[in-house]
């Protein structure tokens, strides 16, 4: 006879390793040519003046400057008006 009852498997103790998604660098701070401003899945955050996005939609700076954030109202196809969160490196 066994002397303890079946054990089987807990299926909610794995968990995925961190991703470290966020801004990194705020406004007005300095940043040099290369450096991540903001990690963030989609477009959440557009690329603007001074930065370029990677293909994970990581924004980095390509020039040394200031990093700013601003709001920039954009037209959809269908018309519709919505603010975009914009960052550049002046």
């Amino acid at each position: 006879m066994a002397h303890r009852k079946a054990g089987g498997t807990a299926k909610n103790l794995r968990d995925s390793n961190p991703k470290y998604l966020g801004t990194k660098l705020h406004d007005g701070e300095r940043a040099i040519a290369g450096n991540i401003i903001i990690r963030q899945r989609g477009t959440k955050i557009v690329a603007g003046e001074g930065v370029a996005m990677g293909k994970d939609h990581t924004i980095f700076a390509k020039k040394e400057g200031k990093v700013k954030f601003s709001e920039k109202r954009k037209v959809s196809y269908d018309g519709q008006v919505k603010k975009v969160k914009v960052v550049s490196v002046d």
